[in-house]
């Protein structure tokens, strides 16, 4: 007999710390092993109440968390706080549903009016996904792409019964419009009933009479089409586009799913993107970085005046406000220019004899502002 003291843990042969999958998985092996179905033995039936039990608290998270907390004593008071004992009337549609389709599993049976509900219900087609590849500038300014495709729809005609007509529809003699037929097979443990899809209906519980001219009785047709997408500025890579109702056809007149677009960005050649902010290298001279200047630099929105301060250091990063890409959402990024200081190759005697002056004037300043012009031309 099963001792009503045992750790729930201990009754499923698994840890605490245990994953959702590894309690039902140990569930399934001990629920076929107690079935009483299957196991004829006089604490088969007590023992399956049990494990069953166990898994009726642990599968749920709420329950499992109270469980820990103060075990047992949770779920006692005539239920005030769970269940007392295994009461099916304490088991939520969902509990039922998850218990049933391990059962059907292993007796090709479970609820016949979950399993009823399922097979007749519309079901929403399976999404459709296309891969763009897009340049940097289209990517940043926007652009429209043409995408061929070629898919399976519901008929448009039939929409998806099949049939010619609506008189043209019956219930299935069969299944009597269930969808599921019981059957019986001899094993070894016996007579077993077991339930599944009508062979004649495919589980929609009707039968078609006169067949759709267009689809030929499939409900469905194959569609192929060129499709102009807008693709909005400031995509990047890794953004979907979603496509209402150009992916596969869905089921018992469920609708299309969706295309999903997934974008794919090139890189530049001159900047780097972060999100709608841009980075850039510019080459300035040694006069333009002691004296200040303005100068042009590229953006991803046309050349644009720089002015750069007097006294720029070597690798100085000016930041140039709302220069940078417009995103899908309307924020604009900012542009982020690196001052990149270029020294002559070789100097003339004129030009060492004024340097030599310059060095002299700010020998005392050694931690001046031009400290690292006078390192560099030190030799």
């Amino acid at each position: 007999m099963a001792d009503n003291d045992r750790d729930y843990y201990e009754v499923l042969g698994v840890s605490k710390t245990a994953t959702q999958d590894e309690i039902k998985s140990a569930y399934r092996t001990l629920a076929k092993k107690y079935h009483p179905d299957l196991n004829h033995s006089p604490d088969a039936p007590a023992k399956f109440k049990e494990v069953t039990q166990a898994y009726e608290v642990l599968s749920d998270p709420q329950k499992r968390q109270q469980y820990d907390q103060f075990g047992k004593a949770a779920f006692e008071n005539n239920g005030a706080n769970g269940f007392n004992g295994f009461n099916s009337a304490n088991m939520n549609a969902d509990d039922f549903g998850d218990i049933n389709d391990i059962f059907a599993q292993f007796f090709g049976g479970g609820s016949s009016n979950s399993s009823r509900r399922r097979s007749n219900v519309p079901h929403k087609g399976r999404d459709k996904v296309v891969r763009v590849k897009l340049s940097f500038d289209q990517a940043v300014n926007g652009t429209k792409v043409d995408i061929p495709l070629d898919y399976i729809t519901t008929c448009p005609d039939c929409h998806g019964t099949g049939a010619r007509s609506a008189d043209d529809i019956q219930t299935c003699p069969t299944c009597r419009g269930t969808g599921r037929v019981r059957t019986r097979t001899n094993t070894i443990f016996g007579m077993m009933e077991s339930e599944g899809v009508c062979p004649d209906c495919g589980g929609s519980g009707k039968r078609v009479t006169a067949k759709c001219p267009t689809c030929h009785g499939a409900g469905k047709i194959r569609k192929n089409e060129t499709i102009t997408v807008n693709i909005p500025n400031g995509v990047d890579t890794g953004d979907n586009i979603k496509i209402d109702n150009k992916g596969e056809a869905g089921n018992n007149g469920g609708p299309n799913g969706d295309l999903i677009i997934q974008i794919e960005v090139a890189p530049s050649q001159t900047f780097t993107r972060k999100g709608g902010d841009v980075y850039i290298n510019v080459p300035i001279s040694v006069s333009d970085a002691l004296l200040g200047a303005t100068v042009t630099v590229p953006s991803v929105r046309g050349d644009c005046d720089l002015v750069i301060p007097p006294c720029s250091e070597p690798n100085t990063v000016l930041k140039m406000r709302q220069v940078g890409i417009r995103l899908p959402n309307g924020r604009i990024g900012d542009q982020y220019v690196t001052l990149n200081v270029k020294f002559p190759k070789n100097l003339n005697n004129e030009q060492k004899d004024l340097i030599n002056k310059f060095a002299d004037q700010e020998e005392n300043k050694h931690d001046g502002p031009f400290s690292w012009l006078k390192h560099t031309f030190k030799k």
